[in-house]
């Protein structure tokens, strides 16, 4: 197969509107895409690969019924926030669970065994997910970061809110979503704390408070490769001005300049982890400081591109199009 043949593998949910975003980007291009969701796996979607002593690396197939996708063509890959494997009811506990856990297993190490570029490798997402090891990496490349205790301890806490001599906020250690019962799911938002109200249930969990942050605005940054689109969010509510994500109506969208060094620390800051794409939460103070918050190495950009315009679904296919053949 020659190099403008071989396809993009694009794993994701068949709901999943930036993985749209790219897909379309890739076949306008004449770009052969295969896109499948690990949730398919093993019901719906075959996977035989073979691996021969000494003979380089995995071969095989990975089949829907529909399309066939041979693994020794394939020229990158694209994994977003793909659903887990789904084993069917008649296999009964424990076995179900072990069963899904080694479909799961089977299906990301064997696709990152393969020697092709990735957006982004899973593995090493799971590591750049990390909040605290973020700010560590983030203040070294020269980056303001808020600062922060992650505690149990009420005294710790209430010292803490004490020196910081202004609003304190709590948000989570781990992102994710609360499951409410049903089809509900509940976010735990961002939320600015009284310290007054600090009390032994601090005990209960580890907590993660920052010091509150005066913004102008905030930064939904985008990296791809080495390319960097700023999204701009101006806020109009107290309630969007600590998470924007609780308070839609009262946002405004635009786009910036990404100051160089910046832009500059993200580039290093997403090699130093081994990946290529990156979500960044920045604030922007009313004296013109960018304060770095977070990154999602598997974050949404497509309203950032959807509000503002900025090319982040052709820079994905840049990158995987332009992956060695």
């Amino acid at each position: 197969m020659t190099g403008a043949t071989r396809p993009v593998l694009v794993v994701a949910e068949q709901l999943d509107a930036a993985a749209d975003m790219v897909v379309d980007q890739l076949n306008q291009r004449g770009v052969p895409v295969i896109r499948f969701d690990v949730a398919d796996f093993p019901q719906r979607l075959t996977l035989s690969a073979a691996h021969a002593a000494n003979e380089g690396g995995w071969a095989g197939v990975l089949d829907d019924g529909r399309r066939t996708a041979w693994l020794a063509d394939v020229r990158a890959v694209y994994w977003r926030r793909p659903g887990r494997p789904l084993i069917v009811g008649t296999v009964p506990q424990p076995y179900n669970d072990w069963a899904r856990d080694q479909a799961d297993a089977a299906m990301l190490n064997l696709l990152a065994a393969l020697p092709v570029p990735w957006i982004n490798n899973p593995h090493h997402d799971r590591i750049a997910s990390h909040k605290p090891q973020q700010l560590v990496a983030a203040a070294r490349l020269g980056l303001r970061v808020p600062r922060s205790i992650i505690t149990n301890d009420p005294d710790a806490a209430r010292a803490f809110a004490k020196d910081m001599k202004g609003e304190v906020i709590c948000k989570p250690v781990l992102g994710g979503r609360l499951k409410a019962g049903g089809d509900r799911d509940l976010m735990v938002a961002t939320h600015v704390v009284d310290p007054a109200a600090f009390d032994d249930s601090i005990r209960l969990t580890a907590h993660f408070f920052q010091e509150r942050i005066d913004k102008a605005h905030e930064v939904r940054l985008v990296a791809v490769g080495d390319r960097i689109f700023g999204g701009t969010l101006h806020t109009s509510s107290e309630k969007a001005g600590v998470d924007w994500r609780t308070d839609y109506e009262h946002i405004t969208y635009d786009t910036c300049t990404v100051p160089e060094h910046v832009a500059t620390a993200v580039r290093r800051f997403l090699a130093s982890y081994g990946i290529v794409f990156g979500s960044f939460d920045f604030a922007v103070t009313p004296e013109g400081e960018w304060v770095f918050f977070e990154n999602n190495p598997a974050g949404t950009w497509g309203w950032v591109e959807n509000r503002t315009g900025l090319p982040i679904a052709a820079a994905h296919a840049d990158y995987l199009q332009g992956a060695p053949s």
